[in-house]
């Protein structure tokens, strides 16, 4: 991989150019805490990617910046935390804290403690990274994250970080595939022993959430396999890579959610799919018939694997309406009951196919159909 380029230089600039830090620097005065960037934002900002998810954490009373900030906020107590909408924007705030897990895959018991510690807690050494929004902006990086991400380097902080949270290791896969990192020898080493069913379903299924939402969804899974955190169907890479720039386009956000689409593909074309994929549809209402009540993630692993009448079938055969309804059938005489579904039927499979058009052609044909023992 690639070693990311990163600029500590234009650390300062960036930063002052994102409004909501500036309402958080005066925010911080007017309450007299300390108040630091830390984590991801701090990394993005080093590589001068932009991140939307700013994350500022409080050596002292939090909620005293969390009301001088205004804005809705909502407030989680047992974490020291809080989500603030301000006027320039989101902020997540926290306190300065330290943990520890009381069995392995626990969730944390968190006590205040000062940035230092709290650098202490986190995932990798490229996350542990603060910088002060007071004065000037010098990274307060004990833990060298600053030179680990320069040399493409994951690293853990210390080696029970995987027994007390073995999701990190997939958090670790994202970043890895995302900024081209490769894990230093001791946590590749951890990395082998990571037991992920120390953490409840619900916890996995959110990180892996978070790795299929990513812009390339393939490296970073394939990457998770590699270490032995996933297992991948023999056609899954190929397949997530494909699935994911489907969906990602027209029609298709509507049809199939990308993250669970790639979810699916990474176990391989389900038998459903595949059937859909083996179909050759001679008219348009057969392509309706086939296709019609599909789950939408089923049509898209199909149409990766060549089902291109499925396309027409989303533009066009879908949207097909009769102009007539069951109430026309009732009141030209046709008995309530499955007889009226049997003509509506019969005139949309005949207007799909090009055979009847217009009110008129669609009633007789229905009227005809609806008569048929």
């Amino acid at each position: 991989m690639t070693s990311p380029q990163i600029d500590p230089e234009g650390l300062g600039a960036r930063l002052a150019a994102i409004p909501v830090l500036g309402l958080v620097r005066a925010a911080a005065e007017a309450a007299g805490v300390s108040a630091y960037l830390v984590g991801g934002s701090v990394r993005d900002a080093l590589l001068g990617l932009e991140n939307v998810d700013l994350d500022v954490v409080v050596e002292g009373d939090h909620l005293a910046l969390v009301r001088e900030l205004g804005g809705e906020a909502r407030v989680h107590d047992r974490f020291g935390t809080a989500a603030v909408e301000t006027r320039e924007g989101p902020i997540d705030v926290a306190a300065s804290r330290a943990e520890t897990y009381p069995h392995p895959g626990a969730l944390p018991e968190v006590r205040p403690a000062p940035i230092r510690e709290d650098l202490a807690r986190r995932d990798f050494t490229i996350n542990a990274i603060a910088v002060p929004l007071a004065g000037e902006p010098e990274p307060i990086d004990p833990y060298g994250g600053v030179e680990d991400l320069r040399a493409g380097v994951l690293r853990v902080l210390h080696d029970r970080s995987f027994v007390d949270d073995p999701t990190r290791a997939l958090r670790g896969a994202r970043y890895a595939a995302r900024l081209g990192l490769e894990p230093d020898r001791e946590t590749a080493e951890l990395l082998r022993a990571v037991d992920l069913s120390t953490v409840s379903g619900d916890r996995v299924e959110a990180e892996l959430r978070k790795l299929a939402a990513e812009p390339d969804p393939r490296k970073g899974f394939e990457v998770a396999a590699r270490w032995g955190l996933v297992e991948l169907a023999p056609d899954a890479p190929e397949l997530i890579e494909r699935v994911a720039a489907l969906v990602s386009a027209e029609p298709w956000p509507e049809v199939a959610n990308r993250v669970d689409a790639v979810l699916a593909a990474r176990l391989g074309a389900s038998p459903q799919a595949r059937e859909l994929a083996e179909l050759r549809p001679a008219s348009p209402s057969e392509a309706v018939e086939a296709a019609h009540g599909r789950d939408g993630i089923d049509l898209a692993i199909a149409r990766v694997l060549g089902a291109e009448w499925i396309d027409r079938y989303l533009a066009e055969w879908r949207h097909v309406r009769l102009e007539i309804s069951g109430r026309d059938l009732l009141d030209a005489g046709v008995p309530e009951g499955p007889a009226v579904g049997r003509g509506l039927e019969a005139a949309l499979r005949a207007r799909l196919d090009g055979e009847v058009s217009g009110r008129a052609e669609e009633l007789r044909l229905a009227l005809d159909a609806a008569g048929a023992s």
